[in-house]
């Protein structure tokens, strides 16, 4: 037996309800609220998944192994998704299936330009739809036989999550002037309320994000102040 053939056999074969089973799933995410709904999601999937919070972490998590999956957010602490996108696409041995994600659903039509295969907006919390994503960009050998019924579970990550989110943020918020990350605080904290569906905190994200200043920074540090006081109702 040829050791194709045997490495073939040897592996793992995705199954109806565990669709992904077999795979590795790359998430280079920030939020870990975000991160947190993924790995629920992957973990119902079958599949593995590792996360890194920022690119040189993602390009350290490449020199050690090759995922099958890499699912990139667009707005990362130490640059853009975009230009991981675009080395991830131009490798001589690419990964199976590039993805992209973001709270921005302009986000779809930059990550696609960068080599992305496709773009989940977030919140991504539909267990169905996000295995539907990635099948659809996996060659057939690599998806379930047969007929499967597509779950509408939505996934709720742990809250405690978001407040590690909402704390990072606040840390952020504490820097001085010179040294507070202004356009970032506001594209990961309008993600962040996007998936935890906090429309007042997302749209003071969004309003600094267009007209960073400081009563739009008060508004948004007042917001967070608030949601640290009273964790009990994140």
């Amino acid at each position: 037996m040829s050791n194709t053939v045997e490495s073939y056999l040897m592996r793992r074969q995705p199954t109806a309800a565990r669709p992904l089973l077999g795979l590795t799933v790359l998430l280079v995410e920030d939020s870990r609220f975000a991160s947190e709904a993924v790995r629920l999601m992957c973990l119902r999937s079958g599949a593995r998944i590792r996360r890194a919070d920022c690119l040189a972490s993602a390009h350290k998590h490449l020199r050690s192994y090759r995922p099958s999956v890499v699912i990139v957010d667009l707005g990362l602490p130490d640059g853009d998704g975009e230009e991981f996108i675009k080395h991830l696409a131009t490798e001589a041995h690419p990964v199976q299936v590039i993805l992209a994600t973001s709270g921005d659903p302009d986000g779809e039509t930059r990550a696609i330009a960068a080599g992305a295969q496709g773009f989940m907006e977030k919140p991504v919390a539909n267990l169905g739809a996000f295995q539907q994503t990635i099948l659809s960009f996996l060659p057939p050998e690599s998806r379930p036989l047969g007929l499967r019924v597509m779950p509408d579970d939505t996934v709720t990550p742990d809250r405690l999550a978001l407040q590690d989110d909402i704390a990072h943020v606040a840390e952020l918020l504490s820097a001085p002037d010179q040294d507070r990350p202004v356009d970032y605080i506001a594209q990961f904290l309008s993600g962040v309320a996007r998936s935890a569906d906090d429309k007042p905190l997302c749209a003071a994200a969004e309003a600094l994000g267009k007209s960073p200043g400081s009563e739009t920074l008060a508004k948004l540090t007042a917001l967070v102040t608030q949601r640290l006081e009273n964790r009990a109702t994140l």
